[in-house]
């Protein structure tokens, strides 16, 4: 069965994620789109490095074509937020990507975007997923690829340089090439090199370059920049003595942070300093909108301030509405996505790495000094992630227990409040703790921070306890 989640449709290649599955998918928004009548206006697709992702897009194009829908095709795998630029910037009605993000190599995916680059969201989703489900092979039109090319149905487009320029327009080029700092880039094995390369060296940044190659085991590990998977980013800046190391995850809309000591910065802290140095040193202003399980650090930068801090679910979808709605300086979420007013409504892992850049050219701080910075004026607030597989067995178990019969452990503090809004969050004064399905794997999730580590792993290890999880530090 095709299912949407959070972040698009993502399924185990050769179990879900089959040639077949993928064109009754393009069948659905095929034939959406023609319901509205704007198939001519057409649709952007694009694909990462994963196995079958140019596969992928090619059938998905092809289906498209048999229905009589515009493709704009472009035939290099790129970033995700570039699909979603080139949505906005072409005046397209929908984009898709075919990528499975940050999950494990056996995933792949399809995103889907709407009128000006936005994330698809559920209540479009969910009607594609429902239809898609519903057809049958014999009734899914197709041209093959190369016919449709020819009848100029699929035509292929090369948008890089203008979603490039885009960035470079909205970075302060100057005060980087004045401070020319040496930078560590870490694609994971995904598609963000070209564009960072081409951002940076323009710049005049001293660059080197690690785990660049293509390899759809992304090598062998997750391709998302964590404190796990970024060893050898973290021993590349201490051996170069750079600035900064730079990691995307494998379709490039999230990044992780490295500092000049080779320690890792977390998702929330980069939102935090970004958010600080956008009020603090350019002095724009606006709200920030975060989700449910993102840093309330980024809530006292913006009381500071006299802003006010937004709280979503988890789904950058509901980030990017959030925003719009607020007309909200910066949104963003603790797994590293972040965006901000003037670029695109999604994620965007390239624009938020040169952000990045610009504020330790322009403070001429290096990068721990600014975190350094933020503790000693606000405090300091640290998270403590963990995950679990699931079974349908303890799925429901869980399920019951918090949201159905709303029990919850002994924390040996007060409660301040409970939301329901996506998952359980409980409340303290100064700490929090959510539990919640993941909306791309079968898995649990459970995040607590606290002024502390310690006490968020103990507030960690109070729920799993009580959900019957195992747990260990």
């Amino acid at each position: 069965m095709i299912s949407f989640g959070t972040g698009g449709w993502r399924a185990i290649i050769g179990d879900e994620f089959i040639r077949s599955n993928i064109r009754r998918v393009a069948c659905a928004v095929a034939r959406r789109m023609k319901r509205e009548h704007v198939q001519d206006s057409g649709l952007c697709i694009g694909y990462d490095r994963r196995f079958l992702s140019r596969e992928g897009a090619i059938w998905f194009s092809e289906v498209l074509a048999g229905e009589g829908v515009k493709t704009y095709f472009v035939n290099l795998s790129c970033p995700t937020p570039q699909i979603m630029f080139t949505v906005k910037h072409m005046g397209l009605p929908y984009g898709a990507m075919i990528t499975a993000s940050h999950n494990p190599a056996i995933y792949n995916g399809i995103k889907l975007f709407t009128k000006g680059g936005r994330d698809a969201t559920l209540e479009f989703t969910d009607p594609i997923g429902e239809e898609a489900n519903l057809l049958k092979e014999d009734e899914i039109l197709s041209i093959p690829f190369e016919q449709a090319r020819a009848q100029h149905i699929i035509e292929f487009i090369d948008p890089r340089d203008t979603y490039i320029d885009s960035i470079m327009n909205q970075i302060n080029m100057e005060a980087i090439r004045k401070r020319r700092p040496r930078v560590v880039l870490d694609p994971m094995f995904g598609v963000s090199l070209a564009g960072l390369q081409t951002i940076l060296y323009t710049a005049r940044c001293d660059i080197d370059v690690i785990n660049d190659r293509h390899d759809a085991f992304f090598g062998g590990h997750l391709p998302a920049p964590n404190p796990e998977t970024l060893g050898d980013l973290q021993a590349a800046v201490r051996d170069h003595h750079a600035d900064v190391g730079i990691a995307t995850d494998g379709d490039a809309d999230r990044l992780g942070i490295i500092d000049e000591k080779g320690k890792y910065v977390s998702a929330n802290l980069i939102l935090v300093l970004l958010y600080h140095y956008l009020l603090k040193y350019k002095g724009w202003r606006g709200a920030a909108v975060r989700n449910i399980a993102t840093t309330h650090l980024l809530d006292r930068v913006a009381q500071a301030f006299g802003e006010k801090c937004i709280e979503v679910p988890v789904g950058f979808k509901y980030i990017s509405s959030g925003m719009d709605e607020y007309d909200a300086l910066i949104g963003g979420e603790s797994s590293g996505g972040l965006t901000v007013r003037g670029h695109i409504s999604g994620k965007d892992g390239l624009y938020a790495a040169s952000q990045l850049v610009e504020m330790i050219c322009v403070t001429g701080r290096p990068l721990s000094a600014l975190v350094q910075e933020i503790y000693d004026t606000y405090g300091e607030m640290h998270m403590a992630e963990y995950d679990w597989a699931l079974t349908e067995e303890n799925r429901k178990s869980i399920h019951e227990t918090i949201m159905i019969r709303k029990e919850i452990p002994d924390f040996g503090m007060k409660v301040h409040h409970i939301s329901y809004m996506d998952g359980c969050k409980i409340y303290f004064d100064s700490a929090w703790i959510i539990v919640r399905f993941s909306g791309t794997e079968p898995r649990v999730r459970v995040f607590a921070e606290s002024d502390t580590l310690a006490h968020a792993r103990d507030l960690v290890s109070t729920m799993a306890d009580f959900i019957g999880l195992p747990f260990e530090t």
